[in-house]
């Protein structure tokens, strides 16, 4: 027993000191104290403590050699050269490209997840949604012009290529140039701005969109604005902002897709003829596919490995990888024939070239920057890969709740609407979650890069988990809609954002390798308090330099992984209750008291992971995945209580934070558990469901109660349907498919109590419902409803009618190359009237 006691105190006291941080020394003094404390009888009373024999020899042994940690020359002898020769001896070298790929980006938010002690006010310091005058103005002037101007039929089916009318709207009212400052002839809009404008155009169609975001996205006018010569931007900045100049940007090749490292595009330095005097220059040769807006490219950007056999330009034969800029028209230049990415109608396919001659100068930033491709290309993606798809998988998400949810209240089936059905609810509520959560990291993330921000990390999660949650999105609305949504015609608004959802998967870091591949192994490293300085200073070639900052950092990690251990294992215990919580939270204090929790959970696991399997992480791309599954939950549902806040904590919106969070939580867990169970060390695996799981499981998913409860917040007009789906195309012309739902939408909430009474009619037996009877004339004429309800219903129910229908085509219609016919005569739905014809 006395043993039993003792070691309880220990523990006790090692718990405080862990969570502390404590330094060598505190440890000695704090386990010292206490074990003096012990023998003199201090905690029980008694002259003399129960011996407790050799364990007390350990516990003095073990203070002993912890207060000689202390002494430098002890510590960097039996410690800190011993770890530094093994990691030295183990970590295998970072590549030049993989260099520049953590050296690119900033660590924000990031960081403090990783620390497993977020700091609250840093999330909260990040500025609201906030516009200029002229970018609101732009966003509901020419953005929703161009909306209204977009006809996603003829589009995607009818021509299958982007109508000149669009482009030529594009170009002339600057879309191609909002990152492009003014100084040089665009827009200059903010990163806030741009993903707004990005999602509205996205809400309508996902081909317009492309053609937008490709150029202010990775692309040669970003590159130009940060890495162009002088003459490159006086020259081309104002021609891209203009539309005078497609860009393009050709990186992935038949050999190097989502390894776009192992590129075999190469040019060598030499010298040759250009605009009749003798340059030096690059002969290139080259082959890429997949490229957007190739087809239609009047200036290339390229991305090649470059060669200096000769070392005209230095002492290096190997440069590296380049970007160079090449006019579509450059003799040798092959522009080749569209591909179909998922039938889609933006312009992509590939373009190729052998031999071909360039001078110096048309590499971007000129001589100095050759070599420097992906550096440049990595910096731009930081920034660029969280702004151009989360903006346009959350609008897309937004419209899938916007559809469905109107769809859901005007379709009946059993009698009530479907909406109101279990089975139906299920899925709303997911697409509720879904909008709040997306839209919640996307305005944060936004705010980030606003503020001069590149957060890769991030960007990189941004990326897989909105257009994965889109994914679920869609589907879930299709779901809702039933055969409405799989018969395709004009009248469908699901189809297109159902066939281009695997591109957004599929480019910019395919889903599969951003997850398993980049967000934590590349987190791990750059947001890590210790582990980056660590590996900087073991590959050091000043041996004494690069030892005494392992030095330093190795005594941090260690104080910091001790703290984690013991900090996660408290606030498990105590089921997270004293963990911190920010000033003014209004209600949300649970929520954040298991963030909290659950980020010093992580920061555990993390740590663990990558100390055990160090260099061998890269091939357990389970455990890396699950890993970025667990830091993407608890990055996201930040957002959403900052978002709660920065809306003004409506009340309402309470119910969809909680269920954001339960699912968000329970989703957490299931990643850190499924990384715990199937880690490859036995005994740490052991130690961490002990540390991690004392009681084992924390959370579940949202009961059914909430999301019924959120679901009817959604199912008629009003602030809640609206807040959740602002900044997205909404329609209010019953000639369009969407805005059909809208009218109608109001016309049967407004025609329910009507109904009410003409189902109680007809289940009184008063009137009866066969097809050729008009049975609200009937019930009229019964004085079941009065005439004006009547005139209610019938109004609704062709509205309805309508809503529900689906297109309808000829066998020739169908066929290819179809002659173009009047389009009055194309298009007809179910029954028989013309697609997007006002019936009423």
């Amino acid at each position: 027993m006395a043993l039993i006691l003792l070691l309880i105190a220990l523990i006790a006291i090692a718990m405080v000191l862990g969570m502390a941080r404590a330094v060598p020394w505190q440890w000695a003094v704090g386990l010292a104290a206490v074990t003096l404390a012990w023998q003199s009888g201090f905690f029980h009373g008694h002259a003399h403590a129960p011996d407790i024999g050799f364990f007390g020899f350990l516990v003095w042994l073990a203070i002993a050699a912890i207060g000689a940690l202390s002494v430098p020359t002890i510590r960097r002898r039996f410690v800190v050269e011993p770890a530094f020769k093994l990691v030295r001896g183990i970590l295998p070298k970072v590549s030049d490209t993989e260099q520049q790929a953590l050296d690119a980006g900033t660590v924000g938010f990031d960081a403090e997840i990783f620390s497993g002690t977020p700091d609250w006010t840093k999330l909260r310091a990040v500025p609201p949604i906030v516009l200029s005058p002229e970018e609101r103005a732009f966003l509901d002037g020419p953005t929703e012009e161009l909306c209204r101007m977009i006809d996603h039929w003829q589009i995607r089916h009818t021509e299958r290529r982007m109508p000149t009318e669009i482009w030529d709207f594009v170009k002339a009212n600057g879309f191609l140039g909002m990152l492009i400052s003014k100084e040089h002839g665009g827009l200059g809009f903010s990163a806030q701005a741009q993903s707004l404008i990005l999602g509205k155009i996205a809400s309508r169609s996902p081909d317009v969109v492309t053609i937008v975001m490709v150029p202010n996205s990775l692309g040669p006018g970003e590159l130009i604005e940060k890495y162009g010569t002088d003459a490159q931007k006086h020259h081309y900045l104002p021609r891209l902002a203009q539309g005078l100049e497609v860009p393009c940007f050709s990186l992935t090749g038949p050999t190097s897709g989502s390894d776009a490292a192992t590129m075999r595009d190469i040019g060598y330095v030499t010298t040759g003829q250009h605009e009749g005097r003798e340059v030096v220059g690059i002969r290139l040769s080259w082959d890429k596919r997949y490229i957007t807006l190739g087809p239609d490219a009047t200036l290339v950007g390229l991305a090649f490995r470059l060669f200096d056999p000769e070392k005209i330009l230095g002492d290096k034969e190997d440069v590296g990888i380049t970007v160079a800029l090449i006019p579509a028209r450059h003799p040798g230049v092959n522009i080749g024939r569209r591909h179909l990415p998922s039938g889609a109608a933006f312009p992509n396919g590939p373009n190729w070239g052998t031999d071909v001659f360039i001078p110096i100068d048309w590499v971007i930033g000129g001589e100095k920057m050759v070599g420097q491709g992906w550096r440049m290309l990595m910096e731009c993606l930081a920034a660029g890969r969280a702004i151009s798809l989360p903006s346009s998988a959350t609008a897309g998400a937004k419209a899938m709740l916007r559809v469905s949810s109107a769809y859901a209240r005007i379709r009946r089936q059993f009698g009530l609407p479907v909406g109101r059905m279990e089975g139906v609810e299920e899925p709303l509520a997911r697409l509720v979650e879904t909008a709040y959560v997306n839209e919640a990291a996307r305005a944060v993330t936004a705010a980030m890069v606003s503020r001069g921000e590149r957060p890769s990390v991030i960007s990189a999660l941004m990326k897989y988990q909105t257009t994965e949650r889109l994914r679920h999105a869609v589907n879930d609305a299709f779901d809702i809609h039933g055969g409405r949504a799989i018969c395709d015609g004009p009248t469908n608004y699901l189809q297109a954002a159902y066939q281009l959802v695997p591109v957004g998967i599929t480019v910019e870091g395919a889903n599969i390798l951003t997850r398993t591949l980049i967000t934590f192994a590349q987190g791990a490293l750059r947001s890590h308090p210790y582990l980056y300085k660590e590996v900087q200073a073991v590959q050091d070639t000043d041996r004494a330099k690069g030892l005494d900052a392992f030095d330093e950092a190795l005594s941090g990690h260690v104080a910091f992984t001790i703290s984690n251990a013991t900090g996660a294992f408290f606030h498990n215990l105590t089921l997270g209750y004293f963990a911190d919580v920010p000033e003014r939270v209004d209600g949300l204090e649970t929520i954040y008291r298991q963030l909290s929790r659950a980020s010093r959970n992580f920061a555990l696991v993390a740590d663990v992971t990558v100390a055990l399997l160090g260099g061998g992480l890269k091939v357990k791309q389970k455990l890396t995945g699950r890993l970025a599954d667990a830091l993407s939950e608890i990055y996201m549902l930040s957002c959403v209580l900052k978002r709660f806040e920065d809306d003004g904590r409506p009340e309402a919106d309470r119910a969809i934070v909680a269920f954001a969070a339960a699912n968000g939580l329970a989703r957490y867990e299931e990643a850190i558990r499924g990384t715990i169970l199937n880690f490859p060390n036995p005994a740490a695996c052991v130690l961490l469901r002990v540390l991690v799981f004392p009681f084992g499981r924390h959370y579940f998913p949202a009961p059914d109660a909430l999301g019924t409860k959120i679901v009817r917040l959604v199912l008629e007009p009003g602030e809640v349907r609206d807040r959740l789906t602002r900044d997205i195309f909404i329609s209010d012309d019953p000639d369009d498919a969407t805005g059909l739902l809208e009218v109608t939408l109001k016309k049967v909430v407004a025609a329910e109590e009507a109904e009410k009474k003409l189902e109680r009619a007809i289940r009184a037996g008063t009137v009866r419902r066969y097809h050729g009877l008009d049975w609200i004339e009937a019930a009229a004429e019964a004085g079941s409803i009065t005439e004006s309800e009547a005139l209610l219903l019938k109004e609704a129910e062709i509205l309805t009618a309508r809503v529900i229908a689906v297109d309808h085509f000829s066998p020739e219609e169908l066929r290819p190359n179809y002659p173009k016919a009047d389009p009055s005569s194309l298009g007809h739905n179910s029954r028989g009237l013309t697609a997007g014809a006002n019936q009423s």
